[in-house]
């Protein structure tokens, strides 16, 4: 593929030594799972997203369900967050035994539509989990007004927007919790999977740290009932590799993101652009068209990595037919998925193929 929507092997070979010196650290040190290397990155990235705690864990789906937990979710409660996402964070909802409540979204941003939250909730909601999409923050004051006055714990769900930042701050440092996935694609990516959970509350690290390995507070003495996710040492190596580059990186897929914007300017496409003061980390370049599919087919043909994020919303797939969602119940949720496609947008990513990709829409 001349054009790949994302190129793994090469971020490997631009960081080969780094990786290489501290895999064969974690190999010669001979402590595989929660040693040295997993605490320190612990660190690195809690005082990167600026916050007390950070807790590693096997991905991003378990971040999501073990914040949720740590947060006081129960069996039988109701999470309010949107069906445009990951199927990752409405299966993690689902893990707690809770059940999830969809809002809309905001048709430009692709995050949670918060005058929709207020109406969502009810005697059994429990907590609510924005989801920067694409690496667009949420609109995390009007979320978290909402949540004040009813006394909802948040959780962000930051898989997409490791370094987005929401007036300044970064998001995941806001809600009472926050869950980051590690998957290989993410703009902080491991060679495998990972999760992280960050949070300022003492009480919500120590509950997450017992859930995370069967509820141990001493070795095999159960506090409470936990399961088994934690962030191997391989990883949390190479994740620390990684880290120091995050800024670098992100810089890079801005600037590529001004560089589509303004050769896509006078094309058929709705283009992205930050709403608000925030900063966009472009995980992905999602445009708008109203003929997706046939410019997906023609992108495609010419081998150009375009993709579909997402294109059956949470809600309307057979998994979750029984939450009680039905056709046009989230209109811009439902449009969005008609329209979105994202191009390929990577920190390798060169200028020539960016044009390539330019030339080839311009082209229709």
């Amino acid at each position: 593929m001349p054009v790949p929507s994302v190129n793994l092997a090469q971020q490997y070979q631009s960081l080969r030594a780094e990786i290489d010196a501290a895999v064969q650290r974690v190999l010669a040190g001979g402590w595989y799972i929660l040693g040295k290397e997993t605490a320190a990155f612990e660190a690195e990235f809690a005082a990167y997203v600026g916050v007390g705690h950070a807790i590693g864990v096997a991905s991003g789906t378990d971040a999501i369900t073990l914040a949720l937990q740590a947060v006081g979710v129960n069996p039988g409660d109701e999470v309010i967050t949107v069906s445009h996402t990951a199927v990752a964070t409405v299966a993690a909802i689902e893990l707690t035994g809770a059940r999830p409540v969809f809002v809309d979204i905001d048709p430009v941003t692709f995050t949670m539509n918060p005058a929709q939250v207020e109406a969502a909730v009810s005697p059994r909601t429990q907590a609510i989990v924005p989801v920067h999409l694409y690496g667009h923050p949420a609109n995390l004051e009007a979320i978290l007004t909402v949540a004040r006055q009813h006394r909802l714990a948040v959780v962000e769900d930051c898989a997409q927007a490791h370094g987005a930042r929401y007036r300044g701050q970064m998001v995941g440092s806001f809600g009472d919790a926050a869950a980051f996935s590690f998957y290989p694609t993410k703009n902080l990516g491991a060679a495998g999977d990972g999760g992280i959970i960050v949070t300022n509350r003492a009480d919500v690290a120590e509950q997450t740290r017992l859930l995370r390995q069967y509820g141990w507070a001493e070795r095999y003495v159960s506090q409470v009932r936990g399961t088994n996710s934690r962030l191997d040492e391989m990883q949390a190596a190479i994740l620390r590799v990684k880290l120091r580059h995050l800024e670098t990186w992100n810089k890079r897929r801005r600037e590529l993101a001004a560089d589509y914007t303004t050769l896509l300017a006078h094309t058929h496409l709705t283009l992205p652009h930050p709403v608000g003061d925030v900063t966009h980390v472009y995980h992905l370049y999602v445009v708008r068209s109203q003929e997706r599919d046939k410019l997906l087919t023609d992108l495609r043909e010419q081998g150009l990595g375009a993709q579909i994020h997402y294109p059956v919303p949470v809600h309307l797939q057979p998994a979750y037919a029984g939450l009680g969602f039905r056709p046009g119940s989230l209109p811009e949720t439902e449009r969005a998925a008609q329209e979105v496609l994202s191009l390929p947008l990577y920190p390798e990513m060169s200028q020539t193929a960016l044009e390539m990709v330019c030339e080839r829409i311009q082209q229709r």
